[in-house]
């Protein structure tokens, strides 16, 4: 239940970098590496970037901000029938683990007289 929150809050950013039409690099947590076709000219000093064929493309992923706990009172009639019975039956599962009581545990059994096997000579082979 924890993992489900935190993926369902985790905002993430995607960034892709095309050079062309063609996918070159895809980073989640980074920034993308670019392909080195960006072209920069030199006019009186000072560094131009004219427009190339690439471009970035970035989106944003945005994770549940607000987590809301519900009450019983917020719940419908058959929401929390529901929730009961659940509960109720969940709990019967585990059963409590207590011994019985022996109540033959201090019985003596009687003396053999004789050896009932030699008496009517059966014998186990």
């Amino acid at each position: 239940m924890a993992l489900i929150v935190l993926v369902s809050t985790l905002s993430l950013t995607v960034e892709k970098h095309f050079c062309g039409d063609i996918l070159v690099d895809v980073a989640i947590f980074s920034q993308s590496n670019k392909c080195g076709m960006e072209m920069a000219v030199m006019d009186s000093g000072k560094a131009i970037k004219s427009k190339g064929c690439c471009k970035d493309e970035v989106n944003i992923i945005q994770g549940q901000d607000d987590l809301l706990a519900k009450s019983m009172d917020d719940l419908e009639g058959l929401q929390k029938q529901l929730i009961v019975a659940f509960t109720h039956t969940y709990f019967q599962l585990f059963e409590d683990i207590t011994e019985p009581e022996v109540s033959y545990q201090d019985y003596n059994p009687p003396r053999i007289i004789q050896d009932i096997q030699v008496l009517h000579e059966t014998f186990l082979i």
